[in-house]
């Protein structure tokens, strides 16, 4: 089973954790974009924007570790267009919250976890 984790830079010692995770299971993680340090120009965009899109195509589930940026939210809709399972995760229930939540967080298709990392580890590799 194929993975992509979409979040923030400020996620990244979580989206690492996740998916070392993960792979200890056996599953294989698309694009690992925790590697590079942040685009300084508009070249470098494009090419991270071209591995990022391809992975979430490759995937077979993406996992969206909140609180993420807007590329993470490019990535959730590449992947609810392709028509893939999605894990999105908040550390509390923020998700809910009217007046800040997403409608493509309420679609069929995104599964909402609130909890504990190893919480949501466990979730996903229970639904192989």
């Amino acid at each position: 089973m194929k993975f992509y984790i979409a979040s923030g830079f400020n996620n990244k010692d979580s989206v690492r954790y996740v998916s070392e995770k993960l792979k200890d299971k056996g599953y294989l993680h698309t694009y690992d974009w925790t590697k590079n340090e942040r685009a300084s120009t508009i070249d470098e965009l494009k090419e991270v924007g071209q591995k990022e899109k391809s992975a979430v195509i490759e995937a077979d589930i993406l996992i969206v570790l909140l609180p993420a940026g807007k590329g993470s939210h490019i990535e959730l809709g590449i992947a609810l267009g392709q028509g893939k399972k999605v894990y999105l995760y908040s550390p509390t229930e923020e998700v809910y919250n009217f007046e800040t939540t997403s409608t493509f967080y309420h679609l069929p298709g995104v599964e909402i976890f609130i909890g504990k990392l190893d919480e949501l580890i466990e979730v996903v590799s229970s639904r192989r």
